[in-house]
């Protein structure tokens, strides 16, 4: 992955890498107790974890329900703010063109991924939108952290249901 075609720098700190982790835990959770897209994300304040997600669509009925989305909601309420205003989230793939305009929404500071999607991702992977500068919030973004960890969980999950 280069910097020109995603929008992403890619400098990690040994709390980028703890997080990550912990968001792949969650995406183990996702795939192990509901059966989901294995995608986890969690959302820090500072030094403070303030929300946690996983995938939940299937689970829920509900399309909105991105590992992402998940995370906000939770640090919403927890915060009691709709803006989480310079908070890092850490997800296990590229976040879609919905869960990034959520993200500019809440004002977030920073998202660090972990896989590429080429498919559907809004950070370079097949939209730039997390990354659009005509949008009047700014977001860092930083991708390819763990990144063969997550891509290995996500193909071993769709072999499984071929």
């Amino acid at each position: 992955m280069t910097e020109e075609n995603t929008g992403a720098t890619n400098a990690f700190s040994a709390a980028d890498i703890r997080h990550m982790r912990h968001a792949l835990q969650l995406a183990a959770h996702a795939r192990d107790a509901e059966g989901e897209v294995p995608v986890g994300a969690v959302l820090v304040q500072g030094e403070e974890v303030i929300g946690l997600g996983w995938n939940r669509n299937i689970t829920l009925h509900d399309p909105t329900a991105h590992a992402e989305v998940m995370a906000m909601r939770a640090a919403g309420e927890k915060m009691a703010n709709h803006r989480l205003t310079g908070a890092t989230l850490y997800v296990t793939l590229e976040p879609c063109v919905m869960c990034a305009m959520a993200m500019i929404h809440a004002r977030l500071g920073r998202v660090v991924y972990a896989a590429v999607d080429p498919k559907t991702g809004a950070a370079g992977g097949m939209f730039d939108t997390l990354v659009d500068e005509r949008h009047n919030h700014r977001i860092e973004v930083a991708g390819g952290l763990l990144a063969e960890e997550s891509a290995r969980m996500l193909r071993e999950f769709f072999r499984a249901r071929r």
